[in-house]
Parts: structure tokens; C-alpha cells; sequence
């Protein structure tokens, strides 16, 4: 078998290295393992799982070979250059976990935060098609719709809503119509998510601090957590490094508070529920998922660690009363899948789409890059 078809040179050669080794046993094998990579690359950490081709059809339960965590890889926290590695760095871990070369891959699916507009789409295709052979599938989207994916079983309708470091409510009808919510970043909003939760904690620590807002049990937590003597210490912390998901960090922090009774990291938590239910509603408004007597039944998908029941404080269970109040056919699903899966499944999906003889064209989906 000849040798990886992808020159070193054109990704981090120090990554791909084990290929050479998988070249020189591969003439013992009398066939090669195909496989799908899915990538999913939040603001937190990038997650990329490799699953052998065909993967099994029960959306329950889908066996992989491999799993690594690499670094955040949302370009808009940490730059393009850090994105790209932990992305590129993720793959070749999970291709050598697995045991297989770039050659052996047919399909990848990028899903990633941040990738919103056509632009970031092309830019991140250009650059995976220099890291794999011409001939694997590359697809590119926005991390929510893997997330919509692990939660409905592969189907591309019903809302998801994410909340993780950062946060965004999608959704797709029937028809394939396409709508989001928020999802543009800390600097113009992203009410709900844990940067914002975070974020405005150590507002009302350092209001709390120079007398502008009420005293907060938030303080000594928070600079407890951090190891700092004092609130003035948080504006070297802070400014030390700005990257997104060292703030979001403190949410477990403000849960703990609102648990133990503070009520302004109570009002902080509630808050959040009441942004991200907005968001929601929004989508399923735009799409018509409630029907026109707004009780239609459709799939309402949540991810994200800050949805999670954690040290106490549960939002997921405000936040589906809010929106039951509001749609009450929405059907609640917390997903079995994580999202890298969800990316996987559409890795597979949209390679048997480009494959299969009788496979009707995509819809396009703008810059989402579902093509």
C-alpha cells in the first residue's frame, strides 16, 4: 500500500507522524477499516469521535472507535491559529487512538462554534481539504445543528437549544426551513450562556465591592475559587487572559451561591432561564414549529453544561416549564448522544447522500454549509 496520500507538509507533521508506521504494517491487512469523523469544536473544548463506516442505524447506541478532547476551537475566543490546531489535533489523536490513516477516512463534519457566515464556512473547507486526500467528504456547520442531529435521531427538524460557554437557539421545519437565535457572542449579547452568567457574577462582585449593588455571598466564592485576596485582584485576573472559557469556568460557583440562598445569584440564574427561553421562542415562532393554534408537537433539544444539575442548582427544569407554558406540544429532550456523534451521523448521512444513485439533491442551507 502506498503511502498516505496527504503530505505531511500540509498539516502538522508531528500529528500525522503514526501514519508512517500504519503504512509499513498495512500490507498485512487485506482490507482497510473505512471510517467517518465527527468534530464538534464549542468554546470550551473540542470533541472528535471516529466511527467505522457503515455506522449502525440505531440512533441509541453508536459504538465508536476512538474519542479525544483537545483544546476550545471557537476562532472568535482564541484566534484562528489555536482553533485550527485543536481542531487538526483532535482528528489525528482520534485517527491514531483508532489505528487509522487519513486515507481511510470518507467523510468529515466540522461542527463548530462561531462558524456562522458563508466566509467562515470556505475558510474552514479550504483548510481541511489541505489536511485530507481530495477525495473525503468535508462538510462544515455550526455546532448546533450536531446538536439538533444527536437529539432527533439524525432528523434535521425541531429546535435545539445550547448553552454552554456560549449560547444559541436553531432550528429547522418541515419544509427544511432554516432559523436561529442569539448565538453571536459575549460582545453582542448571548444572554444565557455561561460567559454571560459568569461575566455579570463578577459585575455584581465588583459592584458589591464599591458600593453600587447589594452585598453578595458571590465575593468571597468566587475569589475563594480563583485564590485571589481580594475583589480588586479580579480586574488582573480578568484582563490576564480574556479567553471566554476561563470565565464561563465560574458558572458552577454562582449555582453553588444560588443554592445556598444569595439572591443575586438567584437573580442571575433566573435571568438566564428567561434569555434563553426567549430565544426559543423565537425560532419556533419564525419556523412555525407550534402550528397555528400553537400547539403543534415538535422535538425541543437541550445541550450544554450549563443546563446541567450541578452543585445543586437546576436551570433545564425552569427552562422546560417556561417553554411548555409557551408551546405546550414541545417535546423535551435532553440528548443521549453528544454532539461529536450527532457530527458523526452527519458525516455519514450527507457522504451516502453525495453517494447514493438515487439520492435527490440537498437542500442548501446557506452558512450553515449544509450542502
Amino acid at each position: 500500500m502506498p503511502s498516505s496520500p496527504v503530505r505531511a507538509s500540509l498539516g502538522n507533521e508531528r500529528l500525522w507522524a503514526f501514519e508512517e508506521e500504519l503504512d509499513e504494517r498495512a500490507g498485512q491487512q487485506q482490507q482497510q477499516q473505512k471510517v467517518v469523523l465527527g468534530v464538534d469544536g464549542g468554546g470550551t473544548c473540542t470533541t472528535c469521535v471516529c466511527v467505522a463506516a457503515p455506522p449502525p442505524t440505531n440512533g441509541d447506541n453508536l459504538p465508536y472507535l476512538s474519542r479525544v478532547e483537545t483544546g476550545c476551537s471557537n476562532y472568535n475566543s482564541v484566534g484562528v491559529e489555536a482553533a485550527r490546531r485543536a481542531i487538526e489535533e483532535s482528528m489525528a489523536s482520534a485517527l491514531k487512538q483508532a489505528q487509522v490513516p487519513r486515507s481511510a477516512v470518507l467523510s468529515v463534519c466540522l461542527a463548530a462554534a462561531g462558524v456562522d457566515r458563508q466566509v467562515d464556512i470556505d475558510a474552514y473547507r479550504a483548510w481541511m481539504s489541505e489536511v485530507f486526500p481530495q477525495d473525503v467528504e468535508i462538510f462544515v456547520q455550526n455546532d448546533s445543528v450536531a446538536a439538533l442531529v444527536s437529539g432527533t435521531a439524525g432528523k434535521l427538524y425541531g429546535c435545539v437549544l445550547v448553552s454552554g460557554t456560549g449560547t444559541i437557539a436553531v432550528g429547522f421545519n418541515e419544509a427544511g426551513k432554516f432559523a436561529r437565535a442569539s448565538g453571536g457572542g459575549p460582545l453582542l449579547g448571548d444572554q444565557g450562556s455561561g460567559y454571560a452568567i459568569a461575566s455579570q457574577a463578577l459585575t455584581a462582585v465588583m459592584r458589591a465591592e464599591d458600593g453600587r449593588g447589594p452585598p453578595t455571598s458571590l465575593t468571597g466564592a468566587i475569589l475563594k475559587r480563583l485564590n485571589l485576596s481580594s475583589a480588586e485582584d479580579l480586574i488582573g485576573w480578568v484582563y490576564e487572559d480574556t479567553s471566554w472559557a476561563r470565565v464561563s469556568a465560574l458558572v458552577p460557583v454562582v449555582k453553588s451561591c444560588a443554592r445556598d440562598g444569595d439572591t443575586v445569584a438567584r437573580g442571575l440564574l433566573e435571568n438566564s432561564v428567561s434569555e434563553l427561553a426567549c430565544s426559543v421562542k423565537a425560532v419556533v415562532k419564525a419556523l412555525g414549529l407550534d402550528g397555528r393554534d400553537g400547539r403543534n408537537s415538535f422535538p425541543f433539544v437541550m445541550v450544554g453544561g450549563v443546563l446541567e444539575n450541578d452543585n445543586g442548582w437546576d436551570l433545564r427544569r425552569p427552562l422546560v416549564n417556561k417553554i411548555l407554558g409557551m408551546f405546550p406540544g414541545a417535546q423535551p429532550i435532553i440528548s443521549k448522544l453528544e454532539p461529536a456523534l450527532g457530527s458523526a451521523m452527519l458525516a455519514w448521512s450527507r457522504y451516502e447522500d453525495r453517494h447514493s444513485k438515487t439520492a435527490q439533491p440537498t437542500t442548501e442551507h446557506g452558512a450553515l454549509g449544509i450542502v
